[in-house]
């Protein structure tokens, strides 16, 4: 089922590519002290206008101040769906999650502008403590609920940590996609381990009032890399340079404009705006052809 899902989207992009056109906007030809009167904005892992205003708004408007530039939502249907917009000349600027700077970068040549990056990005797998699972070696050929595929914090991640332990996602566990964070599911015995990104699982533990212990982590993955802001490589070098140089000269007002969304606080609350290292991203590349889906990023 998962390798239906990955193509779907795959069939979805590459369909949506043949569309590319030639960029026509104010764009192109950018003088080296100006960017354009209106930027484009996307997020990748949001679906839909409303759920970008509800929690994008404000860091769209400290975005816009930071930039001087007009910035505009650009919502999508899906998380590869940025790349054939962006291809198009549609998408100016991205906030992309670590799988989906790989699909930008590979599809649609996107430029890496700053990177958003998080101490404490971790995979956690968790199960129940009646189950006798103590170790990942313990997870061969059980269920394991990764939320939703493709997601970077549990299916990549999870991913992740199962090929380090001699595990393989493809044939040696079957995956489950509950598309909940929640633990019940855990708990009625659906499946037998979930990964959860380690704030995730925590916060529903609070809100499920869940005894810790009765479902403890087993396994805690590497530091992930942090989420990445991409730039369309339709627009002037220096126009990238201009908005890399103002994110992180701006970067105490566009996470105080983050931390006041509640449902950003809770992912992003030890963040900061770096300079990217696109080595960290490399890893990950791993592990997309390692579970069969190395055709996304290629």
């Amino acid at each position: 089922m998962k390798r239906r899902y990955f193509l779907g989207y795959a069939c979805l992009f590459l369909a949506s590519c043949t569309a590319t056109q030639q960029r026509g906007d104010a764009g192109l030809g950018t003088p080296a002290n100006a960017l354009p009167e209106t930027l484009s904005f996307a997020v990748t892992d949001v679906e839909g206008l409303e759920e970008l205003e509800a929690d994008h708004e404000l860091f769209r408007q400290a975005l816009e101040a930071a930039l001087g530039s007009k910035i505009e939502f650009f919502p999508i249907d899906s998380p590869v769906a940025a790349a054939p917009a962006m291809l198009n000349g549609e998408i100016d600027l991205a906030w992309a999650g670590p799988s989906e700077y790989l699909i930008l970068q590979a599809r649609a040549k996107a430029v890496p502008v700053v990177s958003l990056k998080r101490s404490d990005f971790k995979s956690v797998i968790a199960v129940r403590a009646d189950s006798g699972i103590q170790s990942l070696t313990d997870l061969k050929g059980k269920t394991i609920d990764m939320y939703k595929l493709g997601v970077n914090s549990t299916h990549i991640g999870g991913s992740q940590m199962l090929l380090a332990a001699g595990i393989d996602p493809q044939t040696d566990i079957q995956i489950v996609t509950s598309k909940s964070y929640s633990l019940q599911g855990l708990k009625n015995g659906e499946f037998d381990a979930v990964v959860r990104a380690s704030h995730r699982y925590k916060t529903v533990i609070e809100e499920e009032e869940l005894p810790a212990n009765d479902y403890p982590i087993i396994a805690t993955g590497e530091l992930l890399p942090g989420d990445i802001f991409v730039a369309s490589n339709q627009l002037d070098a220096a126009a990238v340079e201009i908005i890399q140089t103002k994110m992180l000269e701006h970067q105490e007002q566009l996470m105080a404009a983050i931390l006041e969304t509640p449902n950003l606080a809770r992912k992003f609350k030890n963040a900061a705006l770096i300079p990217v290292n696109t080595d960290e991203y490399e890893a990950f590349r791993d592990v997309y052809q390692a579970i069969g889906q190395e055709e996304l990023i290629q």
